[in-house]
């Protein structure tokens, strides 16, 4: 049985995804590709504006996208380099 997720892979999961999609994706997509619940998402979305690591953009059709902040992407490559660092050490 796969092991659970932390709470910080989740975040990484999300982020990723929204980067990988020329950083900006819709709800719908993006909670499919995070593969958590709907409520789950939505407490993380929550957090994630919140925490200014994603911006919630809606454009002239009322159609609402997320798109990395600054400090979204900061914490994508600080966290790229953690894991870079545990998988160098075979942790």
């Amino acid at each position: 049985m796969p092991k659970k997720r932390s709470r910080v892979e989740v975040i990484y999961g999300i982020l990723k995804a929204v980067m990988e999609n020329k950083n900006s994706i819709r709800h719908t997509p993006l909670l499919r590709s995070s593969n958590i619940s709907s409520a789950g998402f939505s407490k993380y979305m929550a957090e994630m504006l919140e925490k200014d690591f994603v911006k919630e953009i809606t454009d002239k059709n009322g159609t609402k996208y997320y798109s990395l902040s600054d400090r979204g992407f900061h914490f994508l490559e600080k966290y790229g380099a953690i894991k870079t660092f545990i998988q160098e050490f075979d942790l």
